[in-house]
């Protein structure tokens, strides 16, 4: 989800910072440019450094810049289709939950929290199943499936949808629950096998 990349790219220099050292400027300006923008294909610019001009750059008439080309490396967050993720329920509202995902937010539909059929209180709030009596509010840990991205170009336009529902996922303290329960089935018939067998070695001891 998170990563660095090195990206190139070709900046203008414009001539009010000309008195500034080029990498200073050149540092600057792509600051200004890419971090907290989201990109289609690199996701989320979280932070620039080692931005560096290359050449002697090129002034182009009648502008007065120097436009130059430039690489530099940055911390991008980008999620990705299918990954799972562990995340705090930042807030709750009728149709879902919103998790936080680092800089931004995924969306959990109603119908993708759990294999149940849930009920907002409002009250506490919070949702509450109507077989399983699981319950979910804001603060709680869950572990959730990344299934849609939509990279726009502002945070408040990207969309990220997330799914609790299948096996292993949902709320941190069901996730247990289910371990449990399935590791107790799975000692269940070996139990049974040693029951069966102290049963036949207590009628063979009696000669029966």
């Amino acid at each position: 989800m998170y990563q660095v990349v090195n990206i190139s790219d070709r900046v203008r220099i414009p001539p009010e910072v000309f008195g500034m050292k080029l990498t200073d400027a050149v540092a600057q300006i792509v600051r200004d440019r890419y971090e907290r923008r989201m990109d289609h294909e690199i996701g989320m610019v979280l932070a620039i450094w080692n931005a560096k001009a290359h050449g002697d750059g090129v002034v182009i008439p009648g502008d007065g810049a120097a436009h130059f080309d430039v690489t530099f490396d940055a911390l991008v967050f980008k999620p990705q289709i299918n990954q799972i993720i562990e995340a705090e329920v930042s807030e709750l509202v009728e149709f879902g939950a919103f998790l936080g995902l680092g800089p931004l937010e995924g969306l959990v539909h109603l119908s993708q929290i759990a294999n149940d059929y849930l009920t907002y209180n409002k009250k506490i709030p919070a949702f509450v199943g109507k077989e399983s009596k699981k319950s979910l509010k804001k603060g709680d840990i869950v572990a959730a499936k990344i299934s849609t991205v939509s990279i726009k170009g502002a945070s408040t336009d990207s969309k990220i949808g997330l799914t609790m529902r299948p096996e292993g996922l949902g709320k941190i303290e069901w996730i247990d629950v289910q371990a449990r329960k399935k590791a107790a089935g799975k000692d269940e018939p070996a139990k049974e096998a040693k029951e069966k067998k102290e049963k036949v070695d207590k009628r063979q001891k009696r000669g029966e």
